[in-house]
């Protein structure tokens, strides 16, 4: 109860205040398959198909003017006279070009440490130390008896095996955490008996043979094994003292669910730039 109540409050000063309690009776109403012992309700929770957000962002962008390049990476870059210049090279042809722009906002994910590191006249003490978390998914064979989300309370390093519904009624639990120094994305089907174990603290009915294996992703954790969680962190002038520079890092699980909040964070730290 203690941790629920610590994410209730967390929740209000986001300016979410829907959130409520539940008694386990009130919540296996809800979803009789559920084993709890007290939950907290959220009614505003949604689901969305995410590729169709990128791509409805990617139609907005290109219409004020965005070009999106892809096979592109940046091979160096340096920050000079009020500028950034960067070197990209095309990985299908090998072609070099060069771009220069008063403004970069260096959301690279997996490879946000690494891009700024690869500044000359970045100053190296404000990248952070960044940890590979890989979260593997499983899937249910069939359809699962519930119709919301289910989150356990967070464990170290995630936010524990939760489920998590899509469009189409497909329900898949995840993710777990796996420390790794490698991107690799395969899920190795051994890893499901944790998540048998796991998924049955709340789903005691679930029955054996029930999972398979699904998909993975790797979060950019700022936080590594024993080591409280790190919240996102976005780095501008007023830290790193580059003009026009602003850096993502660790912007893991719910970045998505974050993300036109931090694009409207980022949008306010440009704008005294861009008028």
């Amino acid at each position: 109860e203690p941790v629920l109540a610590t994410i209730r409050a967390g929740a209000t000063a986001c300016g979410v205040d829907d959130l409520r309690f539940v008694s386990a009776a009130e919540a296996q109403n809800l979803e009789p398959a559920l084993h709890c012992t007290k939950a907290l309700l959220s009614p505003s929770t949604g689901i969305i198909d995410s590729h169709a957000l990128m791509l409805a962002l990617l139609g907005d962008a290109e219409e004020s003017g965005a070009m999106l390049s892809l096979n592109t990476r940046i091979v160096s870059g340096r920050i000079d006279a009020g500028r950034i210049v960067l070197q990209t090279r095309d990985t299908a042809s090998g072609e070099g070009f060069e771009i220069a722009t008063p403004r970069l906002i260096n959301a690279a994910g997996l490879g946000a440490v690494a891009l700024a590191g690869s500044l000359e006249g970045f100053d190296q003490q404000f990248l952070p130390t960044l940890r590979y978390a890989k979260g593997n998914y499983f899937s249910v064979v069939g359809r699962a008896p519930f119709s919301r989300l289910i989150y356990p309370v967070p464990e170290p390093g995630g936010l524990g095996v939760h489920l998590t519904l899509d469009l189409g009624g497909t329900a898949r639990f995840g993710p777990d955490v796996e420390w790794t120094d490698t991107l690799d994305y395969r899920v190795d089907p051994a890893r499901g008996k944790r998540f048998y174990d796991a998924i049955r603290q709340y789903w005691p009915d679930l029955a054996d043979g029930s999972l398979q294996p699904a998909y993975s992703g790797i979060r950019p954790k700022l936080s590594g094994p024993g080591e409280a969680n790190s919240d996102f962190v976005i780095q501008d002038a007023t830290t790193h003292g580059s003009a026009g520079l602003v850096n993502l890092f660790g912007i893991e699980s719910p970045g998505l669910t974050s993300s036109l909040a931090i694009a409207e964070q980022v949008a306010r730290i440009l704008a005294p730039e861009t008028n």
